[in-house]
C-alpha cells in the first residue's frame, strides 16, 4: 500500500509541476533571456524551494499559515505582485529574449537566488503543501523524517524533469528568436501580458479570500 501511495503522490505532483505557473514563467525567462545555463540555475533554485516548502511542512510551519488564513492571503498577494513585477519587466523591456546582450549579465547565484525566492512566494507551491502533502505522511508506513525525505526526492525528480525540458526547449526557441527580432518582441509582450494577466487573478482571489 505504500508504494501504491507513492505512486498516486507522484501523479499528483506531476500534475501540479507541469501546470503553467510562477515557477515556469520564471524558468521560462531565464532560459530564454540568458540561455540553458541560466536556466538551469533558475531551476535548481526552484528545487531548492520545494526543499524548503517539505521542510516547513515536516516543521509543522504550514499549519500555522493554515489556522492564520490572514497570513495565507499575505502570501498570495505577495506573489502575485512579484509575478506583476516580471511581467511588466517584460513589458517595458526593449532588448528581447537574447536578442541583444544585458548590460550586466545576471550571474548563476542571483538566478538561483531568483527561483528560490519565486518558489518560496508561489501560491500554488502552499496550497498544495497545505491540502495534499500532509494526507501522504503515515506514522505506520515508518519516521516522518524519511517519508518527507522520500517524497521532496519525488517533487524534485518532478520539477527537474519537467522545468528542464522547459529550458531545453527555451533555449532553442531563443535561437530562432536571434534571428527573427519580430517574433521576438511579440512573444515577449505575451509572456509578459499573461503574467500580469495571472498576477491579476491570483491578488483577485486573495482580495476576496481576506
Amino acid at each position: 500500500m505504500h508504494y501504491a501511495q507513492l505512486w498516486l503522490f507522484s501523479l499528483l505532483v506531476f500534475g501540479i509541476v507541469i501546470l503553467p505557473g510562477l515557477d515556469m514563467a520564471v524558468v521560462l525567462g531565464n532560459a530564454l533571456a540568458g540561455g540553458r545555463a541560466r536556466g538551469m540555475a533558475a531551476v535548481a533554485g526552484v528545487v531548492a524551494g520545494g526543499a524548503c516548502h517539505v521542510l516547513m511542512t515536516a516543521l509543522g510551519i504550514s499549519m500555522l499559515v493554515r489556522l492564520i488564513p490572514g497570513a495565507f492571503n499575505a502570501l498570495l498577494i505577495a506573489g502575485a505582485l512579484y509575478l506583476a513585477w516580471i511581467g511588466w519587466s517584460l513589458l517595458r523591456s526593449r532588448s528581447g529574449f537574447g536578442v541583444q546582450a544585458e548590460p550586466r549579465s545576471r550571474t548563476h547565484v542571483e538566478t538561483f537566488r531568483q527561483g528560490l525566492f519565486t518558489c518560496l512566494l508561489n501560491p500554488k507551491a502552499y496550497l498544495f503543501m497545505l491540502a495534499v502533502f500532509p494526507q501522504f505522511l503515515r506514522p505506520a508506513y515508518g519516521p516522518l523524517w524519511l517519508q518527507a525525505v522520500l517524497m521532496w526526492a519525488i517533487l524534485a525528480a518532478n520539477q527537474a524533469c519537467v522545468y528542464g525540458g522547459v529550458v531545453l526547449a527555451a533555449d532553442g526557441a531563443r535561437r530562432w528568436f536571434e534571428d527573427s527580432p519580430a517574433a521576438n518582441t511579440l512573444a515577449m509582450r505575451c509572456v509578459g501580458g499573461c503574467l500580469i494577466a495571472a498576477a491579476a487573478l491570483t491578488g483577485f482571489e486573495s482580495w476576496r479570500g481576506w
